[in-house]
């Protein structure tokens, strides 16, 4: 019996320490090749890095939208992919067509004078609001109601949401993609000989701003709130806190990083059209690894695993798939995925996300 239990022992504090010797292998595994290639090739090096850095960027921020809302709600929201797609196509219809979302009101914001990129930073805003009031609407009438429920019906819910939200914005691009009007189009600057596309540049200063907005915000009184309602609705709502208003404003933040994912799901590296298409919405189904790998419930998480992913996808592009040619010209995409199941190998809860121990 002892022997038994100190076997046990001994396997959990292996299996503690193999994350740490995992990370710290692929960390010296990944230096050695990138100080190879850029002694090789520094411009296409650089180029590499940018183009992961703005595709990471991207990702973080439609991760950052998955962890609000499981933190507060342990739910899993389906409905991402589809609320970034809704949330461009706002912007689509402010900046570009002039008009109010679902009406043929002109925008008062298009007769406005001075520079364009600021009238298209005002509709953006415009847009935002809209993408939140669509996640307060969600909240209010599909997830309030089921407070206490099974996780999984909710989970279900969310699902159908993601189907209802998907066909609205086919519809809406069946037969033509719509731009979304982005001031810096395709446009970049040179190093080199290689371009590098502003939308690179735009995607890694807002994924910062933003978590550094959620830094400060998690430090408020209501971020405060959504951290105790996280960690025990229960004991949260003995103490007076809302469970509702943290629900709520956990969806209207998930549907704002949503849009904001779906914009530049729209820009290179994501996409080349600089539109809404029906692809648009897949941009959740790729970012979903970086959820998992960095964690559910972690927004530092978040970050970092957005990061990781995108690395890994467009590093995988540039220096395997183009030298061999075997693997296809998908192979890039399925990346991601490789480097989510080899980190829920290591650490099944994700490299930040909190353990649940349960019994079988």
């Amino acid at each position: 019996m002892v022997g038994a239990v100190g076997a046990r022992l001994s396997t959990i504090s292996l299996r503690g320490g193999a994350p740490v010797g995992f990370l710290v292998g692929v960390l010296v595994a990944s230096l050695i090749f990138g100080a190879v290639q850029l002694a090789n090739d520094p411009v296409l090096f650089f180029l590499t890095f940018m183009r992961s850095m703005g595709l990471g960027s991207t990702y973080a921020l439609i991760a950052l939208g998955f962890v609000l809302i499981f933190k507060a709600t342990q739910t899993v929201n389906f409905a991402q992919g589809a609320l970034a797609a809704t949330g461009a196509l706002f912007v689509s219809f402010l900046a570009v067509d002039g008009n109010i979302p679902f009406t043929n009101l002109s925008n008062p914001i298009s007769a406005l004078g001075g520079p364009g990129w600021l009238r298209w930073g005002l509709n953006v805003i415009v847009a935002l609001a809209f993408a939140a009031a669509v996640g307060l609407v969600i909240e209010r009438l599909a997830i309030r109601p089921m407070v206490g429920e099974p996780l999984f019906s909710v989970a279900v819910i969310t699902l159908g949401l993601e189907i209802i939200f998907r066909v609205f914005n086919n519809d809406a691009v069946k037969a033509e993609f719509r731009q979304v009007g982005v001031p810096w189009l395709a446009n970049g600057f040179k190093v080199g000989d290689v371009l590098i596309n502003w939308s690179f540049i735009a995607a890694m200063i807002t994924a910062t701003v933003v978590f550094v907005a959620v830094y400060f915000f998690f430090r408020s009184r209501l971020g405060i709130a959504m951290r105790a309602v996280a960690f025990d609705q229960e004991a949260a709502m003995a103490q007076g806190v809302s469970v509702g208003r943290v629900f709520a404003v956990a969806w209207a933040a998930g549907a704002v990083l949503a849009a904001i994912g779906g914009i530049f799901a729209t820009q290179p590296p994501v996409a080349q059209t600089l539109s809404v298409d029906q692809e648009t919405a897949n941009i959740a189904f790729r970012a979903l690894p970086a959820v998992i790998l960095g964690g559910l419930d972690s927004v530092s998480g978040a970050l970092l695993g957005g990061l990781v992913v995108g690395i890994a996808e467009i590093y995988a592009g540039q220096y395997a798939a183009g030298n061999i040619s075997w693997l296809g010209a998908g192979y890039p995409l399925i990346v991601p995925y490789i480097v989510m199941l080899i980190g829920l190998m290591v650490r099944p809860y994700g490299m930040f996300g909190t353990p649940e121990i349960q019994r079988v």
